[in-house]
């Protein structure tokens, strides 16, 4: 007797689930995967974000970034952009990021980021600032960091970070970023 499904697809069934036959499909269902996760931990920042954002004073700010990361065999430049929110806790302030980093070597892919950030106002225009996160895309990894952020007009900013990124059975690496900022 003929399988239907041999003849309509030249392949064997397994028992429900398609067999993936080229890194090509491997590729877009890895894609899929980070999708989901970047949609998802979207979602939960922006839950994060608005529920409190009713109650508290702050400002929304999104940026561009470039910056150089070295270790774990890379060593090149990185081109990003970042959106978040900051809440004003009068000396001090807390704060939530979701970004997109790309390392501009051939074959590298977009990473994906959410993070929290918390610092001390060091002055009107200057914030002095601790962050960690999670980072996925070709490696899903935390990172901890510093940075120091100054408003150069009414709503623009510009900054300065460090990252270190743990990567687990691999060498850690550090990421130095410039970036600047349109708050609202």
């Amino acid at each position: 007797m003929n399988d239907p499904f041999i003849e309509m697809t030249g392949e064997p069934r397994h028992l429900g689930l398609t067999a993936i036959n080229s890194s090509e499909q491997i590729t877009n269902k890895k894609k899929d995967y980070l999708m989901k996760k970047f949609a998802v931990a979207a979602a939960l920042l922006s839950a994060a974000i608005v529920t409190p954002a009713v109650a508290a004073e702050g400002e929304a700010r999104v940026e561009v970034r470039v910056g150089y990361v070295n270790g774990g065999g890379l060593d090149d430049a990185t081109l990003g952009v970042a959106a978040g929110y900051d809440y004003n806790l009068g000396k001090t302030f807390i704060g939530a990021e979701i970004a997109g980093d790309k390392v501009l070597a051939d074959g590298a892919n977009v990473q994906f980021s959410a993070g929290a950030r918390a610092g001390v106002n060091v002055s009107a225009a200057g914030k002095l600032y601790a962050l960690g996160g999670y980072t996925f895309g070709d490696l899903d990894n935390a990172y901890v960091g510093g940075g120091y952020q100054h408003k150069l007009g009414q709503k623009t900013y510009a900054k300065a970070e460090y990252r270190h990124q743990f990567i687990s059975n691999w060498a850690d690496y550090d990421a130095y970023t410039v970036g600047l900022g349109f708050a609202f």
